[in-house]
Formats: C-alpha cells, structure tokens, sequence
C-alpha cells in the first residue's frame, strides 16, 4: 500500500468516525463528546496504518522490514497509551456533566441551526485537524531503509517520556487536589504545577514533538507541520490561551502567573522579585 493510500484510507476511517460521533451527539444533544474521542481518535489511525502495512514489509527487503516493524509498533504503542489515557481521563472528567461551556455558547448563538452546523464547525473541523496532526503517525511508520534504533528513535522517545509525565502527572495531581473540600476556590500551584501553570498542555505539545522525531528517523522529517499545528493549538487556540481567560480573575491568580512560566516547565521565579 502506498504512502498516498494509506492517507487516504485514514481520511476516509476519520470522515465515517466523525460523522458517526456528530449522530451520537444529536441523539445526547452534546458536542462535547467530540473532546473524548480526540485522543482515541489517533489510537485509530495508529492501528489502522499498523495493520494496513503488514503486506507491504512483506515485499521490501529483511533488513527493512524488520527496522520498520519495530518503529511502526514502537509508534503505535507510544500513540495507544498517549490517546487512551487521554480519551479515558477526559472521559472521568466529564462523565455527569452538562455540554461543555464552549459547544453550549455555540448552540445557544445558533438556535435551530446547531443540529447541522455542528457537523461543520465541531465534528468536521476536528476531523480534518486530526487527519493532518496524524501526519508523523501515518508517514512515521511507512517502510524506511535505515537502522533501528536510530538517534532520532531514541531522542524521540526521551522527549515523549518528558511529555507523558508532564500531562499524566498533572491531571492526575489536579484531579487529586480538586477531590479534597478544602481546595475549593483555591489555585493548584505545586508538584509539576509549580513549573507550569499548564503542565498537561506542555506535556501534550512535547509527545507530538516525540512522534515527530520517531517519523524523521523514518524519513518522514516533512510532517513537521504537524508537531507545529498541535503545539499552536495547545498554546493560542484551544488550550493555554482559552484557559487563561477564564483563570485570570481567579484570587491569587495574577501572584502565580507572575513566578510561573505559562507552557514551558522552568524553576519558579524568586516572589521578592
């Protein structure tokens, strides 16, 4: 299967999975569903490029066909956890929960509309980010004549270790900070907290990085677009630059932002500063 195909192919399972989860939606009268398939979403195509290329290794060279195996499942399996624990975290989160405070803005601005527009603007929209973030998982995992592993393999692996930790470690540590009562109201400002007010974000940025190195030591260094659009997302768009709207008023709020880098993880700055 060619490297054109299988993106094809991807683009196809992605449409039919969108438009399946936008009926889901009509029928719960909740776009943010869409926010939990996100990272499973991924977990998809990962597998689907995994198992579509089994025929392909068949007719390339021994040599290439074991050093692309063992990237293709390395990718996959980095990928499967990445956008598991994310769809699953995601998932606790808001299970019980009204519609997302964004996807219930647009449906009151929209009216009777919102059954359709929403296929555009939520579902489709994501869909077609999610087909070209995907780039380093697709390409990254296409037969490439070269070692295994190879310094890029290794680096990229390291820097999602980084990322990985980062994200779980601060959902985990805000999910735990918010179960206590007497929380409420206040601000999370320690462990991996203290040297980002955006842990999860940074973290997420960095894992697409750690693909990306994954795909350049495939070959695939042109994707570069891809670890770019997400980290551009997490950072102006839909992440860090959205949260910081609604955090700002927060009491104590203005004091942390001030000794705490906003997206990359650095000590904190001295208060008497």
């Amino acid at each position: 299967m060619s490297l054109s195909t299988l993106f094809a192919v991807s683009a196809g399972i992605i449409l039919a999975l969108m438009i399946l989860l936008w009926l889901l939606s009509l029928a719960l009268k909740n776009s943010s569903i869409v926010d939990i398939f996100w990272g499973t979403g991924f977990v998809i195509v990962a597998w689907l490029v995994n198992l579509s290329l089994s025929n392909t290794f068949l007719s390339i060279s021994a040599y290439e066909t074991a050093m692309s195996v063992w990237r293709s499942w390395l990718m996959t399996i980095l990928v499967s956890i990445w956008g598991l624990r994310l769809s699953i975290y995601i998932f606790m989160r808001n299970h019980g929960k009204p519609e997302d405070f964004r996807y219930a803005k647009w449906r009151e601005e929209n009216g009777p509309r919102w059954w359709w527009f929403s296929f555009f603007k939520v579902f489709l929209l994501q869909g077609a980010l999610m087909w070209l973030i995907a780039a380093p998982v697709i390409a990254g995992q296409y037969p490439h004549y070269g070692p295994f592993p190879h310094f890029l393999d290794i680096l990229g692996v390291l820097v999602w270790l980084i990322g990985f930790t980062f994200e779980a470690a601060g959902d985990w540590q805000l999910a735990q900070f918010k179960k206590d009562p007497s929380n409420k109201g206040k601000l999370m400002t320690t462990g991996v907290w203290q040297y980002t007010r955006h842990p999860n974000y940074f973290g997420d940025a960095a894992q697409w990085w750690g693909f990306y190195l994954l795909a350049c030591a495939a070959g695939a260094w042109w994707t570069v677009f891809a670890p770019i659009g997400m980290t551009f997302l997490l950072m102006r768009v839909s992440g860090v630059a959205l949260l910081e709207k609604t955090m700002s008023h927060r009491p104590g709020y203005v004091e942390y932002a001030a000794r705490t880098n906003a997206f990359f993880p650095w000590f904190p700055k001295n208060k008497s500063k």
